[in-house]
């Protein structure tokens, strides 16, 4: 009955190891986006307010960031006034809508890699309280206990209802469009 016992405690603590949960540096850490319509592009940051890397035998197994909806910003326009007025429509319903969804989140659901350098990611990404699945490839370097993830993860912006000047849903908007995708280049910095 013993040997039962021990046999069974091994065996659970062998599948119940949890990954180690690596601290993200949220200051050193950036999300940049950018969006592009017909006669050009803007860009700009969503700061990082949480975020954490499961990490393990030198893998990423999962891990989560947080995005202040409600600090975004434009970075191209130095024009104060067109600054704060993109800035603005972008926080209005139109398309973020931040008083109501001051929030966003990006959750992995699967990691795939390798060589534990070049990845796979799959996740879920929560805008405007709506969550779809999104796949993109993110790049991991360890360098003297400080891991560095970086990733370009687009997504269509009209499935989080943001459909303004969209030529999915409206007709003859001419150099108006704003195209779908939005691009996030996302950079997490992170110790072991």
């Amino acid at each position: 009955m013993k040997i039962f016992t021990l046999l069974f405690t091994l065996a659970f603590t062998a599948f119940s190891v949890a990954p180690e949960v690596a601290t993200v540096n949220t200051a050193d850490s950036t999300i940049t986006w950018t969006a592009k319509k017909v006669t050009g592009q803007h860009y700009g940051k969503v700061p990082i307010t949480s975020a954490t890397l499961d990490y393990q035998n030198n893998r990423i197994r999962g891990g989560n960031f947080e995005m202040d909806m409600t600090s975004l910003t434009v970075e191209d326009l130095t024009d104060a006034g067109m600054n704060k007025k993109l800035t603005d429509h972008l926080k209005s319903d139109d398309f973020f809508s931040v008083e109501k969804h001051n929030k966003s989140t990006f959750k992995i659901t699967e990691a795939k890699t390798s060589n534990g350098k070049d990845y796979q990611l799959t996740g879920d990404l929560t805008i405007k309280n709506i969550t779809k699945p999104v796949t993109f490839p993110a790049t991991v370097n360890v360098t003297g206990g400080k891991i560095t993830a970086t990733g370009k993860l687009t997504f269509d912006r009209t499935h989080y209802d943001i459909k303004f000047r969209s030529g999915s849903y409206f007709e003859n908007l001419a150099d108006k469009l704003i195209y779908d995708d939005v691009e996030l280049d996302v950079k997490l910095v992170a110790s072991e």
